[in-house]
């Protein structure tokens, strides 16, 4: 069989043969666990573990569960906002702040566990999104994550929010590639000034928290703004086609996220990957219900509820510790179909569940085929 070749400068940055990134989903552990991490690097790309919400232990031992699979590069993607509301250290004082400042939309959230006869249930983890870098000697919970990474067998840091200018340093002691996410210019041109080694810009198409400019004319002007530092494009590649768009366009390589929740692998309930599989890309939606930022993800009737409360959301981290308690509650009660699902307009394009290796295997083919397509198809002098 002849051997493939879709090959990039990417490829050599980071030791991979193909350049696709699975993007380092949050979802405490689950959307990119240590297996579907491994999977991805086995098969050429590199596999990129989401650890947004997990107390620092709990990321060391997903690091370490996803190296004793693979001994190919692996990446770690990290929530570290530079702006956030005033809030306490902890989910408990934040909670009491909830009942005593905002307690119409506690009531409102009770109501709604009562009337889905959900039971009393809050996160028991007491990890809190604080500024990115703390005062004195108190760690934030994001420099714990951070110093766990620096420790562990670790070759890519990617910044999925925030000013990552402060890693950057420690990351080039260890020979550690940087990455930043950004949905606009001017975020990108920030993350060049922080120092990052590759921009991903994440188009509005895309799942998770994102912005408002969508990837078709993000990736150019950023790739443009940044040059030479190179660039990978996310949101609304799930196929071969996206990937080769995404190159045309000037990127370096993807960074691919929904379409790896249907994988074998992916930890996600499988009345979320249904959601995926059967629904279409309307039906996935901006709001900022479940975190108090933009994110886009599959809108349930707690969205609906929400929208016709009259209540506007609060702003992040007290509107996520309200809503993450109310999806454990959902959890607890296996009502997945209540629970926040966080993924990108892509869905539209994805009809079944399949391994990781395939999907993967799938991006690589698709886009040779389309390129050589493109040579044949076109005539250009």
């Amino acid at each position: 069989m002849k051997k493939r070749i879709l090959r990039t400068r990417l490829c050599d940055m980071l030791g991979i043969e193909f350049p696709i990134v699975l993007a380092g989903m949050g979802s405490r552990g689950k959307a990119t666990p240590p297996a579907l991490v491994a999977a991805v690097s086995e098969a050429g790309g590199l596999g990129v573990l989401g650890g947004a919400g997990m107390p620092a232990e709990d990321l060391r031992a997903a690091i370490r569960q996803a190296r004793a699979l693979t001994n190919k590069p692996i990446g770690v993607d990290l929530l570290l906002p530079a702006t956030l509301a005033e809030a306490p250290p902890s989910r408990a004082a934040v909670r009491a702040e909830l009942r005593k400042k905002f307690p119409e939309h506690v009531a409102f959230v009770r109501a709604l566990m009562a009337q889905h006869h959900l039971p009393d249930a809050e996160v028991a983890h007491d990890f809190v999104l604080s500024r990115s870098v703390g005062e004195g000697h108190q760690k934030t919970p994001q420099e714990e994550q951070v110093q766990v990474v620096m420790e562990e067998d670790v070759q890519v840091f990617a910044s999925g929010l925030g000013d990552p200018s402060w890693v950057v340093p420690m990351a080039r002691k260890k020979g550690m590639k940087v990455m930043g996410l950004v949905g606009t210019v001017g975020n990108a041109r920030r993350q060049i000034k922080a120092g990052v080694d590759i921009v991903i810009a994440t188009g509005y198409e895309s799942g998770g928290h994102t912005g408002k400019i969508a990837t078709f004319p993000l990736i150019p002007q950023v790739v443009d703004a940044v040059a030479p530092v190179p660039v990978l494009a996310g949101g609304g590649i799930g196929d071969g086609r996206g990937v080769a768009a995404a190159l045309s366009l000037g990127a370096v390589g993807v960074w691919v996220g929904t379409a790896f929740l249907v994988s074998d692998e992916c930890a996600i309930p499988d009345e979320h990957k249904g959601q995926l599989v059967n629904g279409g890309s309307a039906d996935f939606e901006i709001g900022r219900i479940f975190s108090g930022k933009t994110m886009r993800g599959y809108r349930n009737e707690i969205i609906r509820a929400w929208e016709k409360s009259g209540l506007d959301p609060l702003p992040m981290p007290y509107q996520k510790i309200l809503m993450d308690d109310f999806n454990e509650a959902a959890a607890t009660a296996g009502r997945w179909d209540l629970h926040s699902n966080p993924a990108g307009q892509v869905a539209g394009l994805l009809k079944q569940r399949r391994p990781a290796r395939v999907i993967f295997d799938e991006l690589v083919d698709g886009a040779i085929a389309s390129i050589e397509e493109l040579k044949r198809g076109i005539t250009a002098v």
